[in-house]
């Protein structure tokens, strides 16, 4: 009989100590490894923000050497994808394959003309979409 009851009691399952034992351990691995793993999310927005800052800049400089100067304010980036009103012939657009895109926020990219040290101004205020900040916030571009 002891072996038949020993038999029952370990095809009952795990115990509920058991079970919270390895639902704190998951959750301290999870609290060690996810601040980590977001930490490294941030910085690849970083770079993808800077990799479309670098084809957006190369798209301007297209639209320069073409039409002897950069977008107006008013034309702005939407002059790289579709004709201004005002380009002649000389314009050879598109020069963005597809439509400018967004920063990785899903924000616009600000584009100024003229520039505060250059012909023209282009940046993302960074994850909180405003001017200044400080690491994921900070504003990353060309000034």
């Amino acid at each position: 009989m002891n072996r038949i009851q020993a038999a029952i009691r370990k095809e009952r399952g795990f115990t509920l100590l058991e079970l919270l034992v390895v639902i704190v351990i998951i959750g301290l691995l999870a609290g060690y490894v996810a601040p980590r793993y977001f930490s490294q999310v941030g910085k690849s927005e970083v770079q993808v923000a800077r990799a479309q800052l670098d084809s957006i800049e190369k798209a301007l400089d297209q639209f320069r050497l073409d039409m002897r100067r950069y977008p107006n304010a008013d034309e702005g980036l939407q002059a790289l994808v579709v004709k201004p009103a005002a380009a002649n012939a000389e314009w050879r657009g598109p020069y963005l394959k597809k439509a400018v895109p967004l920063d990785p926020w899903g924000k616009s990219y600000v584009y100024r003309v003229p520039g505060e040290k250059r012909e023209f101004t282009l940046i993302s205020h960074g994850r909180d979409g405003k001017a200044g900040g400080e690491g994921e916030d900070a504003d990353i571009g060309l000034n």
